[in-house]
């Protein structure tokens, strides 16, 4: 089922508007990152850490998520289809891989942030670092963005079986 125009831009609009949301907020917690690892400064250290807490809970894991179901959409809802290139395939295994990192990390997230705000200053700097999760996650994301304005050549089998038939029907 192929989405009408309008529809079909109003979707896209939405996915390329949650995806490079996503990609900004992971940007911006890094800089949590970096500054809840490198300051001196007790309450910046304590800041940073609920910031990087609030900002992973209330704007990327849901940026994430809404990326995933409009890219969902977007796949079955337009002629790339959902199974037809594999570019398609890459992308879905890659956000839902990113996805579930996400939400499994979350937790641990808040607990530091949990300890950051109780734990006396020397505690601080015993907090781990916590660059590793949201590097990787960029470059994850990155390559996303590389496969969708990309799009490499290369069809599925069952994308094949698609062209053929509708050429068939031509």
């Amino acid at each position: 089922m192929t989405m009408k125009p309008g529809l079909r831009k109003f979707a896209l609009t939405a996915h390329v508007t949650c995806s490079i949301g996503w990609l900004g907020t992971v940007i911006a917690y890094i800089a949590l990152a970096i500054a809840a690892q490198t300051s001196q400064d007790i309450q910046t250290v304590r800041a940073a850490w609920i910031a990087m807490e609030l900002i992973g809970w209330y704007v990327i894991v849901p940026l994430a998520l809404t990326s995933l179901l409009t890219g969902i959409i977007m796949s079955l809802g337009t002629p790339w289809g959902f199974f037809r290139h594999y570019w398609v395939i890459f992308k879905l295994l890659l956000t839902v891989f990113s996805t579930i990192v996400l939400l499994l990390h979350m937790p641990l997230v808040s607990s530091l942030a949990r300890l950051a705000e109780e734990v006396d200053p020397a505690g601080l700097s015993r907090l781990p670092n916590e660059l590793f999760h949201p590097a990787v996650g960029l470059l994850l994301l990155l390559i996303i963005v590389i496969l969708s304005v990309y799009k490499p050549r290369g069809m599925t089998p069952y994308g094949w079986k698609k062209q053929q038939k509708q050429h068939n029907r031509l």
